[in-house]
């Protein structure tokens, strides 16, 4: 029977959505440490993405775990 808002797989939602971000979060995490370790010189405006890159990213997984985790199922 499909739910309020269609037929979701709830969990396999969350582990998805917190890996991406994950993923995303070690990338950038990645190229700020490739950058520093070989006295690259970027753009400040490439730093501040990288820097906003991460925010996001952190943001990302809590809320994507808030979101399909405990409040979409529990309005079900």
């Amino acid at each position: 029977m499909a739910g309020r808002y269609g037929n979701l797989d709830y969990p396999t939602l969350t582990k998805r959505a917190v890996a991406t971000c994950l993923a995303v979060l070690l990338l950038a995490l990645a190229v700020e440490a490739t950058v520093a370790t070989t006295a690259l010189a970027i753009p400040a405006w490439e730093h501040e993405l990288l820097a906003d890159v991460e925010l996001v990213a952190v943001v990302g997984v809590f809320l994507s775990a808030f979101v399909f985790g405990v409040a979409l199922p529990l309005t079900e």
